[in-house]
């Protein structure tokens, strides 16, 4: 009996095993936790519950199906393509980004400025979706879509939205059949007028903004209590929640003095001479 009390306890060997087990899991499991950060939703989650907060998700569409996300125009991605005819078939695409690089380990992921994909579209019809600068669009893939002459390449995010600059997506066109193109310029930057609503003060105090007719207006108001915000002339409206920073776009197609307001608290934001 005293030698076995005096002897060192040691698990049984079954014991001893599963103990073996438990440690190896929490190793790799330490190890698991130290790899490469990934964008990709979870399980169970949709392309749009992953999506990060950069830019703005509009309620508008690109035409294929892919929600806007607007972003400032400065330090947007942008896009130009241009064509050449292939030595043996098809076409070679070439791609030209600023501001923007493919991450196609990423895609499915939250959207972050600057990184995603292209997807080319012939004459509207969605081609091909691409992750890098080159693309060799051989002629049984132009037979198989139809056919077509005008190409558009645009960008779009890892959860699929299409980057948008003043509610347009960030795109370039060219003709197929030339050794040249033409790629779409970059959207002139909106006409941006920032407002702040507190204590039922207008900071900065109303004046009026200049505007070029055919320009986009973006108002950036926040408000410090529930409210309208109302352009006269274009019937433009949003709701203005407490606290929040809401921005409405428009083009300014007409010209005049337009009066932007808020209607429960009747205050006058600003004056929009639209020449």
């Amino acid at each position: 009996m005293n030698g076995h009390l005096n002897r060192p306890w040691a698990p049984a060997p079954g014991r001893r095993t599963a103990a073996l087990f438990a440690a190896a899991a929490l190793l790799l499991g330490a190890g698991a936790c130290g790899g490469r950060a990934t964008t990709h939703h979870k399980p169970g989650t949709s392309h749009e519950q992953a999506t990060g907060s950069t830019g703005r998700l509009l309620s508008a569409e690109d035409g294929s199906g892919h929600r806007l996300r607007q972003v400032d125009a400065q330090g947007a991605p942008e896009v130009a393509v241009a064509v050449r005819p292939d030595s043996e078939d098809g076409w070679n695409i070439h791609l030209t980004v600023r501001n923007f690089r493919f991450t196609p380990d990423s895609v499915g992921g939250a959207a972050l400025l600057g990184r995603g994909h292209a997807r080319f579209f012939l004459d509207g019809h969605p081609l091909a979706r691409v992750y890098g600068t080159w693309f060799h669009l051989p002629e049984s893939l132009l037979r198989a879509a139809g056919g077509g002459t005008l190409l558009t390449a645009r960008l779009y995010a890892d959860d699929h939205s299409a980057w948008a600059v003043d509610a347009a997506p960030v795109q370039a066109t060219a003709t197929l059949g030339g050794a040249t193109s033409t790629p779409t310029p970059v959207p002139t930057p909106a006409t941006t007028v920032d407002i702040s609503l507190r204590d039922g003060k207008v900071s900065p105090a109303p004046g009026r903004t200049e505007v070029k007719k055919g320009r986009s207006v973006r108002l950036v108001v926040r408000s410090d209590r529930d409210d309208t915000l109302h352009v006269h002339g274009y019937d433009k409206e949003a709701r203005l929640p407490a606290g929040r920073t809401v921005t409405l776009t428009f083009t300014a197609d007409r010209t005049g003095l337009f009066e932007v307001e808020t209607h429960e608290s009747d205050l006058l934001l600003t004056q929009l001479v639209v020449r």
